[in-house]
């Protein structure tokens, strides 16, 4: 019974029922209960789940965490007791915010269980019963009415007009038909098996029953809940450098403490004194804001992308958005609109029918086509005058419409008097009309080789290579005929209202690019970031959605299905995997191997879904990105950003987002790093040129103060640079001191140092205040610092002060502040500085905007191609 020489898709209705121990009648109740014991309840299973407390803890194993945690401690033992406090609550947030992410992933399972059917409907003992859905087994028999969930995998043994709505497991954008024939094709996609119902799918349309063939976690949504289960998600981009961040700064700062203090020790300072110092400078070189200003950064942004109709659940992925090389987008809803529109109408003559109904003649075969296309449907206005019913008929009673073929007027001179229901096994649908002449019209329509064989007036042979192009163009083509009944048939039967019919002509009907998204394609190909679409849909239809938007050429067609996927090992695949563009009819594991694939060749991958199908590569990529509207829970679960219109633009505009707020830390980065680095030069040179220390530690603890935090966190808001999106994504393994970076911190760092030593040096030869000369060109040289490294090229009087407001009044208020702590009295005693005099304040003022012109000469040189960091 578990394990079938063929699969229940490929057996006839008696072989299933014959496989897996089972009757017409349906199984015993006393059966029913023994097959309960022996293979448990029909429910899905989690995994084991990590406890909350563990949880919690994992976020403060961060190594940049554990070194602020250092710190903090440090500056309590110093008596810096508000620093401290601070550090501790940047901490606390931090790990708190991690926490409810990492608690928010833990959900997708529960939605995925979520999905299930309380109740399902069997047949045992030749009754039928409702019972709760974890009760079914396999060998019952289902049945099946409109609305309802489906319980468990099942072989169709009876399908009235039966359609289901697989587009959580399949990605299909429409109802599929259903039919109990056996098919001949070996292990079909799951979007082929029209004889097979699966568990969390719904009934849009007509009835059935069904034998089940499987349960609980051997389902196809089991098989995805254990692939959910086994993925794990990955670190971002941005957390894997903050590591290697906060490791380096761990070692930098002892390598610093111990130094400066042996060096002071040496040339006699007091042990002290020095201890304090070289703490102090510890402290100093760990950018305590830096995790605050990440977090800060993440959270206007997301804020931001809310504006562009996209939701973030994870903070990193705002940054991760930036690093992206493949989107890879499902097809229906995202890169289309997600509604069906007739493209193309071609008449008896088999010549296209333009739109200008004005033209046509009344009671010719082109009236009546367009007279089949509207009447012959069941779709219906609902309270608000919209149509609603099976998308295909949907768009042909509007494509109808559009020419003047109005459905609500027509009825009333042709109103409908008899019908034969669509029918997978014949293909087609019949409805018969009154004509205001008195007598009838039968319209049928369906799949042309089911239509033509009937119809008199066609040339099939001639048909063939029109109907060839319209397959090609990928789409849903109906094929359409009449006849005419002097009065009502007396057999409303399929033999006889489907022979010998007058071919009327055919439709082609496609779900449409949305309008912006073939330029959002441009813009992701300018970016250097290479979409890819992974449906469920029909090749063909996905080839011309994928030209049309530009996401394919005439050099690169490639189609790839689930079938021919399934063929290739892992490896081959890692070796294509980079070229082609479009997949089609894949399964939910072929979506998680595929994510898989292009990480193994480096890639940073952002992965779009809406089903349940999509959870576990949702999971996996470096970005999930679920539909808002589409979506299901599962999927909202498992992914890192909702899109709120389900709009593959916003996932363009969002990237957008991403590389400002990446470029915006790295520039906070740069500012706070050769800040620190300009301080330690400073003092750590000054005993070596026979100078004197020339800070003190509440110096140090009040610089690292003022300028760390409020500047920070005004470069978050600083605009996107003008060529953001002109240039190619950043490697995922990339530093985040790549282009120089480093270099340009060492020498700003040391430019710093030495403005400060030579002020010194000038100050005591002078008998000027020295040490409060050298407290002031150090603060006030890191904000002009800040100024000029808001743009990595452009010019600051280019970009004008202005631009960023918030920067522009931080360092007024911050200047003013250090200014405070010169003139004013109690200030004075705190940091043990003396008033400057006019002559000193000037000189200090003009040392502290030597970095600020420095730094705006290199970006010059840059411009000009003069100077080049790699």
């Amino acid at each position: 019974m578990n394990n079938p020489e063929k699969s229940a898709d490929a057996m006839t209705k008696s072989e299933a029922l014959h496989e897996f121990d089972s009757l017409e009648t349906g199984l015993t109740q006393s059966e029913a209960e023994k097959r309960l014991l022996a293979h448990g309840a029909n429910e899905l299973q989690e995994g084991k789940s990590r406890s909350i407390a563990v949880m919690l803890l994992d976020q403060f194993l961060d190594p940049m965490i554990i070194l602020l945690m250092v710190a903090a401690l440090i500056a309590g033992l110093v008596g810096e007791a508000i620093d401290a406090i601070a550090i501790l609550v940047i901490v606390g947030l931090n790990s708190l915010i991690g926490f409810i992410q990492e608690y928010r992933a833990e959900k997708a399972m529960e939605a995925l269980k979520a999905m299930a059917a309380p109740w399902a409907e069997v047949k045992r003992d030749n009754k039928i019963s409702r019972i709760p859905a974890r009760q079914v087994v396999i060998g019952d028999i289902i049945m099946l009415e409109a609305g309802m969930i489906v319980p468990a995998d099942a072989r169709l043994l009876e399908c009235i007009t039966l359609k289901l709505n697989e587009s959580p497991l399949t990605g299909e954008s429409v109802p599929v038909e259903k039919n109990t024939s056996a098919l001949s094709s070996p292990s079909p996609p799951l979007g082929d098996r029209h004889n097979m119902t699966f568990k969390g799918t719904t009934v849009s349309y007509g009835r059935g029953s069904a034998l089940v063939t499987a349960t609980g976690m051997n389902t196809e949504m089991g098989h995805i809940a254990n692939l959910l289960a086994k993925t794990e998600s990955i670190k971002t981009p941005l957390q894997l450098r903050l590591v290697r961040v906060g490791r380096n700064l761990a070692v930098a700062a002892l390598v610093i403490c111990g130094v400066v203090f042996v060096a002071g020790i040496l040339r006699g300072e007091e042990i002290m004194l020095m201890f304090l110092t070289a703490v102090s400078l510890a402290v100093a070189a760990v950018p305590e804001a830096l995790p605050a200003v990440v977090t800060i950064s993440l959270a206007l942004g997301a804020k931001q992308m809310i504006k562009h109709k996209a939701l973030i659940r994870r903070l990193p992925a705002v940054e991760t958005l930036g690093s992206t090389t493949f989107i890879c987008s499902d097809k229906t809803g995202t890169l289309t609109e997600n509604r069906m529109t007739v493209e193309q109408i071609i008449d008896s003559n088999l010549k296209e029918l333009d739109d200008k109904p004005e033209e046509i003649v009344s009671d010719s075969n082109q009236h009546l086509l367009l007279l089949a296309m509207a009447l012959s449907n069941d779709v219906r206005l609902d309270t608000d005058s919209k149509p609603t019913g099976d998308p295909t008929e949907t768009a042909l009673y509007l494509k109808a419409l559009n020419l003047n073929f109005n459905k609500e007027k027509l009825v009333e001179d042709y109103p409908r008097v008899a019908e034969i229901p669509f029918s997978s096994e014949r293909q087609t649908m019949t409805t018969v009309h009154q004509t205001p002449e008195g007598d009838y019209l039968s319209f049928t329509k369906g799949g042309f080789e089911a239509v033509s064989k009937e119809c008199t007036n066609l040339n099939h042979d001639k048909a063939l290579p029109k109907l060839q192009i319209m397959a090609e163009n990928g789409l849903r083509i109906l094929a359409f005929a009449c006849r005419r009944w002097p009065e009502i048939p007396q057999n409303m039967e399929p033999e006889t209202l489907e022979k010998g019919l007058t071919f009327l002509g055919l439709s082609g009907a496609l779900d449409p690019p949305r309008p912006e998204a073939a330029a959002a394609v441009a813009t992701c190909l300018q970016a250097g970031i290479q979409p890819v679409m992974i449906t469920g849909d029909h090749p063909l239809t996905a080839q011309n959605i994928a030209y049309r938007l530009g996401i394919t050429d005439r050099q690169n067609t490639e189609v790839m299905t689930g079938q021919q996927l399934a063929a290739i090992s892992d490896q081959d695949l890692i070796e294509i995997v980079g070229r082609i563009r479009v997949y089609a009819r894949v399964a939910p594991e072929q979506k998680l191997r595929l994510v898989t694939a292009l990480q193994a060749r480096g890639e940073a991958v952002a992965m779009t879904g809406d089903g349940v199908n999509d959870a576990p590569a949702l999971k996996k990529a470096e970005i999930g990105i679920a539909m808002g509207i589409t979506g299901t829970d599962v999927s909202k679960e498992a992914a890192d950003m909702i899109l709120l219109d389900d709009n593959f633009a916003t996932i363009v505009r969002a990237v957008k987002e991403g590389r400002r707020i990446y470029d915006n830390i790295r520039k906070f980065v740069k500012y706070t790093l050769t800040s620190n680095t300009g301080e330690i030069w400073t003092i750590f040179l000054a005993p070596f040129l026979g100078l004197p220390i020339p800070l003190l530690p509440i110096h140090i603890l009040w610089i690292n103060l003022v300028t760390d935090g409020a500047p920070g966190l005004a470069l978050t808001a600083e605009p996107a640079e003008k060529e953001i999106m002109d240039r190619s994504p950043r490697p995922p393994g990339e530093s985040l001191f790549a282009h120089g970076m480093w270099l340009q911190i060492f020498l700003i760092g040391l430019l710093m140092g030495g403005v400060c030593l030579l002020t010194l040096k000038i100050s005591i030869a002078n008998n000027w205040h020295w040490q409060t000369m050298v407290f002031t060109v150090l603060c006030l040289s890191q904000f002009g610092n800040a100024l000029a490294i808001r743009s990595e090229r452009e010019s600051i009087f280019q970009l004008g002060f202005r631009s960023n407001r918030y920067l522009l009044y931080t360092v007024i208020i911050s200047i003013g502040l250090q200014l405070a702590t010169i003139y004013v009295p109690f200030l004075q005693r705190i940091f043990y500085t003396e008033a400057l005099k006019p002559l000193e304040l000037t000189v200090a003022l003009i040392m502290s905007t030597i970095v600020f012109w420095m730094v705006e000469l290199e970006k010059l040189l840059a411009r000009k191609g003069w100077l080049k960091y790699r």
